[in-house]
C-alpha cells in the first residue's frame, strides 16, 4: 500500500502503517548520526534537555555531502541504522516516533518501537542524489562542530521510504525472506 504522510508523525499515524507499506513523507524531520546521538545521550545522562523537540519527531540517519550551488543539501542517502541502536530505545521512550535509515535493527530497538507505537522506515541506499531532490531546506540546529554529523532540520516533500518495522513489530526483513522462500 502507498501512503502519503505528514510530520509530525504521531501514534495515530504509526498504528495505521504496516510493514512493507510505501510512504511519502512531507514535513520537518531531523538528521542525526552516531556522533550526534552520542552527544544527545551524554546530555540526557547529565540531566539536560535535548537540543531538539523529540516527541513525535522523525530522525533520518544520514550525513549529507556538501550542497551544490542553488541546492539546500548535497547527496543525502541513508546510513546504517544499527550504529544508532544503543541510543534508539532511550529516544523512543522519550517520544521519538519514526526513524529512517537502512539495514536491520536489534531486538531492543524493535521492542522499543512496539512499546512506543513507533515505526522504522528504510530509505533506498545508493540513491542519495535522488533523495536529495525531495529535500527543500536544510538548517543546522546544533553540534555544528560535527560537520556532516551535526543535527539538521530538513523540510522534505514526498520523501520516499518503506515501512520496515511497524508499531506491532512486524519486520519486513524477516517477512520478505519467508515470502521469497515460499516462492
Amino acid at each position: 500500500m502507498e501512503q502519503k504522510i505528514t510530520t509530525p508523525i504521531t501514534e495515530e499515524v504509526t498504528t495505521k502503517l504496516h510493514s512493507g507499506d510505501y510512504c511519502y513523507i512531507t514535513g520537518e524531520i531531523y538528521v542525526a548520526r552516531d556522533a550526534a546521538h552520542l552527544r544527545m545521550n551524554e546530555a540526557l545522562d547529565r540531566g539536560e534537555e535535548l537540543p531538539i523537540a523529540i516527541e513525535n519527531s522523525t530522525i533520518y540517519y544520514m550525513g549529507p555531502s556538501p550542497a551544490r550551488e542553488g541546492r539546500p543539501i548535497g547527496s543525502a542517502g541513508p546510513t546504517t541504522a544499527s550504529r544508532m541502536d544503543k541510543y534508539a530505545p532511550r529516544l523512543l521512550d522519550l517520544g521519538l516516533k519514526a526513524m529512517i535509515g537502512k539495514g536491520k535493527r536489534t531486538k531492543e530497538v524493535i521492542d522499543a518501537v512496539v512499546r512506543n507505537k513507533a515505526v522504522y522506515f528504510a530509505a533506498v541506499g545508493g540513491a542519495g542524489a535522488l533523495l536529495s531532490k525531495c529535500i527543500k531546506s536544510s538548517e543546522v540546529i546544533c553540534y555544528d562542530d560535527l560537520g556532516a554529523e551535526a543535527i539538521r532540520k530538513l523540510y522534505v516533500e514526498d520523501f520516499p521510504v518503506i515501512v520496515v518495522v511497524d508499531s506491532e513489530g512486524n519486520n519486513l526483513y524477516e517477512t520478505a525472506i519467508e515470502e521469497y522462500r515460499s516462492i
